[in-house]
């Protein structure tokens, strides 16, 4: 007998915020969709897709077609290509941007075909599109200013994709959730890692430095003013919360929805971090010896930070969330159950990573 419970589609569902979406949405018949099986005994159809081929357009809509999702969650994203194994920028380029287009593409014409078609697509997009000096809080109006940083070039790109797309998937509403830094035992990200001092290169010497414990130190340019750079994070278990949210609740009137996310509470001074990593600070004379460094460990496969994090690693860019507290209303406390302070903590504590897949967020 075929399930009763409304179909809810995940792509990147073997990537950390997937695994940890999954367990919230019981009440689904959740298809998941990534180039690597989930680590899970959770009820799940998975489909094995790559977003970064052309053809994927076609498989995924003739999927929706059949299956009749309610929901569309687009997770799938390279945000590591370290750890992903994706190195190179065009396939990087065609799994990030052009896959998102080819999601959307695949719901305009399943939605075209289909009498009740998909109600909510939603897009976890990134502070980074803002780009990584800000004057003052962005507001969900702010202009995209992304550079230098692939990733952050990538978010920016696609949540353009999706705001341009929105009014051509027929009658389904849009949510554009640009999330802080996603942080949490769990996590792994250009921030949490240089905080964390992980050596998470591919290199032998990187792995025997892993292996016994050995911590790359944080690094700063000279200037009060890089430590008093603040900075906000998300819990990712929150971030899953805030998803499984508007899953649950009726789609809204409005075609798209936009939403700056970030944790509870004031923000953290990168001096404050450090502090609450327990790291070892050292202090460059200035941004061009810092950014040598970074190539200096990147290319001997020791860090896995791209020396283009330079910028996200040196400025200040926080986000006006006021629009998350009112959509949310009386649910903000209990989606959002994580300060940013106790966010950035509960990464320093330690447990089994979810698996990574190759298209990940």
């Amino acid at each position: 007998m075929a399930s009763e419970k409304p179909v809810v589609v995940v792509t990147g569902i073997a990537g950390n915020l997937g695994s940890r979406l999954l367990p919230l949405l019981g009440d689904f018949s959740v298809i998941g969709v990534d180039v690597s099986s989930p680590q899970t005994t959770l009820p799940l159809q998975f489909e094995r897709l790559d977003l970064g081929e052309e053809s994927s357009t076609r498989i995924l809509y003739e999927m929706l077609r059949d299956t009749r999702p309610v929901s569309v969650v687009h997770l799938a994203f390279v945000i590591d290509g370290v750890r992903s194994g994706v190195l190179d920028g065009e396939r990087m380029w065609q799994i990030n941007v052009a896959g998102t287009a080819r999601v959307m593409e695949a719901i305009t014409e399943a939605n075209r075909t289909v009498d009740s078609g998909i109600k909510q697509f939603i897009f976890p997009s990134s502070v980074s599109v803002y780009g990584p000096s800000l004057p003052a809080p962005a507001t969900e109006e702010s202009p995209m200013a992304a550079h230098t940083l692939p990733y952050a070039i990538h978010k920016k790109q696609s949540d353009e994709v999706v705001q341009q797309r929105s009014s051509a998937l027929r009658g389904c509403s849009v949510y554009i959730l640009r999330s802080h830094i996603l942080a949490g035992a769990s996590v792994s990200n250009y921030l949490l890692g240089a905080f964390r001092g992980t050596p998470n290169g591919k290199s032998a010497r990187a792995e025997k430095m892993r292996s016994e414990g050995k911590r790359l130190p944080c690094m700063l340019p000279r200037g009060q003013q890089y430590l008093d750079n603040k900075i906000q994070f998300i819990h990712v278990d929150d971030m899953a919360r805030l998803i499984a949210h508007i899953l649950h609740r009726d789609p809204e009137a409005q075609r798209l929805t936009i939403l700056n996310v970030a944790g509870r509470g004031e923000p953290l001074t990168f001096g404050r971090c450090i502090q609450m990593a327990k790291a070892k600070l050292v202090r460059v004379p200035g941004k061009w010896l810092m950014r040598l460094l970074l190539e200096f460990l990147w290319k001997r496969q020791i860090s896995a930070i791209p020396p283009e994090a330079l910028p996200y690693m040196t400025g200040e860019y926080i986000m006006n969330t006021d629009r998350l507290r009112k959509f949310l209303g009386a649910e903000y406390e209990n989606v959002m159950r994580h300060t940013i302070s106790d966010a950035f903590a509960d990464s320093f504590k330690t447990v089994a990573a979810p698996a990574q897949s190759a298209a990940t967020k």
